[in-house]
């Protein structure tokens, strides 16, 4: 049955990448997916509090609008985060805003947190029936006079909705979004998401990340991390998309502005992750996204510093029958270097 499913997935080559993507959801909330209940014992993790029945995440970006995440936990994941969504709905740039660089098992976007809104969005999380770990990706309205107003809106809103909530600070496809990585804007978001998240635990606690870009100076990285542990985090998610242009890139749409994901990504991101990892010195759950495509990819990431990893531009490619290979081959690594279980690696290298 997964050869179908990777066969349809590359039938959707044939479309413009961002209507095959919304061909791809639609089949999913039809129940037309992979289904994959199997997860070995080894790759079983807790982060955050959380439980997850493997380490393999699906990163936000796949599933703006909440449509389809229990769909993707059946396909294998072991956590979806979907979003980034904003208080208000928007459109996002102008299209063309996806590219697929085929050559370099990668993808450009400038998509700009384009999504339906909270409204929809808190309608559809609340109508499901939490079966596996679902987390929110927020993101901050284009035309906001107060950007960080945004992410407390729609914390408070979701708070009882979904297990884990990651304030994004680092798409490159909002202007002026990755300033609030910034120290002094960051203070101010730290401490008015703690305020509110402290008057929420009333009600339950709900671990909270905060996602990061891999463009970041050493002092970046050190400020970031002692921020993020003063104020309480729970993790950080290294890291979002690269302004970077490799210079091996081959593909012509290689110079599309807008963020770059995939495999030119890997290098970057799990270098990053890895001196984020020396900063923390263990305050800290880190997870690693980027590049992910294969077992080795995520053993990479979880010997560099991460618990659990995610990915999402490698399905382009990979088909949805990926995340079972990728489960596969990093149970066999694991084992193969005398690992019982996953978190036995993790920092590892």
């Amino acid at each position: 049955m997964s050869l179908v499913h990777d066969f349809a997935a590359r039938a959707l080559h044939g479309l413009d990448p961002e209507d095959a993507h919304g061909v791809a959801v639609q089949g999913l909330k039809m129940g037309l997916g992979p289904r994959d209940g199997r997860n070995d014992p080894i790759l079983t993790t807790q982060v955050a509090g959380l439980s997850f029945p493997n380490c393999i995440g699906l990163a936000a970006g796949f599933d703006k609008n909440a449509e389809a995440p229990d769909a993707m936990l059946r396909a294998g994941f072991g956590f979806v985060e979907c979003g980034a969504v904003t208080p208000l709905p928007q459109p996002g740039n102008p299209r063309p805003r996806l590219f697929r660089l085929t050559e370099d098992g990668a993808v450009i976007n400038r998509m700009g947190f384009n999504n339906r809104g909270l409204d929809a969005f808190a309608k559809r999380l609340k109508a499901r029936q939490r079966k596996g770990v679902v987390g929110v990706n927020i993101g901050a309205n284009k035309d906001a006079e107060d950007r960080v107003a945004d992410y407390v809106t729609v914390l408070e809103r979701l708070w009882p909705d979904a297990d884990y909530f990651t304030a994004n600070v680092s798409s490159p496809n909002t202007p002026g979004l990755r300033a609030l990585q910034g120290a002094e804007a960051l203070e101010e978001l730290l401490t008015r998401v703690g305020t509110v998240r402290a008057a929420l635990k009333a009600q339950v606690s709900r671990p909270v990340f905060l996602k990061v870009a891999p463009d970041l100076t050493d002092a970046d990285i050190e400020q970031i991390t002692e921020a993020a542990v003063r104020h309480g985090l729970d993790g950080l998610i290294v890291g979002n998309t690269t302004l970077t242009r490799p210079d091996f890139l081959l593909s012509p749409h290689s110079q599309q502005a807008g963020g770059l994901s995939g495999a030119p990504l890997k290098a970057l991101s799990t270098a990053v992750l890895g001196r984020f990892h020396d900063a923390a010195a263990g305050r800290i759950a880190l997870i690693g996204a980027g590049g992910v495509a294969s077992g080795l990819d995520a053993y990479d990431k979880i010997r560099a510093g991460a618990c659990a990893v995610q990915l999402y531009s490698a399905l382009v490619f990979g088909g949805p029958g990926l995340v079972v290979r990728i489960k596969r081959e990093l149970a066999a690594r694991l084992r193969a270097d005398g690992f019982t279980a996953v978190s036995q690696a993790v920092g590892a290298r």
